[in-house]
């Protein structure tokens, strides 16, 4: 069967990271908290938000359901007296501020406007990103003038599940109005792109990016490029539009 979209995935495989501290990021959270009104000292917070971080995470990545930072940072200041929801726009406020050089540090790798420009003119593009905080991949669409290359954009955190989840990528395909035959998946995430898209019955194609190399592979992708730069070739051989 023909190929009538692809599903890219975001960071690592359309955009890299290039210069973030994340030492940066957690300073200018705990500014932003204190600056807020919240009386608490850099290190207790931080003890607490460590540990609301990694109960957190437990769920994120073993059950595969999104969980934003502004409830970790709440919980961890209910933890320190206060009395706070994820809805508090000062915590808001502080997640904005943790992600304010995360948002800056991304750049698009080599070919990939080229890339989109070109797939966009023959096949129907979407986009899936994990990511806790959604309108950080909103802004970096927009920053790096990408948004407009897809038909349909889909972040963890807004939809509630996290790749490799079927329902994420179910949701995609639905939106796009595509059986899961007629799509390829760019990504490259092993386990949450290659992985999760090929159990939906996808093709795929992994790139090697700065987060993961092809030793990574433990299930086999329809097709591995060297960068960017080789998918309109690729793609045009392998997977012929419809």
């Amino acid at each position: 069967m023909s190929v009538k979209a692809i599903i890219f995935d975001f960071i690592g495989t359309l955009v890299k990271v290039v210069g973030y501290s994340y030492e940066d990021s957690i300073r200018k959270l705990c500014k932003s908290i204190v600056e807020a009104g919240f009386n608490v000292d850099s290190a207790s917070f931080l003890e607490v938000y460590k540990e609301a971080h990694l109960r957190y995470r437990e769920i994120r990545y073993g059950k595969l359901v999104e969980v934003t930072n502004a409830v970790w940072i709440s919980e961890a200041l209910n933890k320190l007296g206060y009395e706070t929801t994820s809805e508090d726009k000062r915590i808001k406020q502080a997640v904005n501020a943790f992600f304010q050089d995360y948002l800056e540090s991304l750049k698009t790798r080599k070919c990939a406007k080229k890339v989109l420009k070109w797939a966009s003119s023959r096949y129907r593009l979407g986009l899936i990103s994990n990511f806790t905080y959604a309108p950080v991949i909103y802004a970096a669409l927009r920053k790096l003038k990408l948004a407009e290359f897809f038909g349909i954009i889909l972040v963890s955190h807004a939809v509630g599940w996290r790749k490799p989840h079927p329902k994420i990528f179910q949701k995609a395909l639905t939106s796009l109005k595509v059986k899961p035959e007629e799509t390829v998946f760019v990504g490259d995430s092993p386990r949450e792109d290659i992985e999760g898209a090929k159990k939906l019955g996808m093709k795929t194609i992994f790139v090697p990016s700065q987060f993961y190399n092809v030793s990574m592979l433990k299930t086999a992708s329809d097709c591995t490029v060297k960068n960017l730069c080789e998918l309109p070739r690729v793609i045009g051989e392998i997977f012929p539009i419809i």
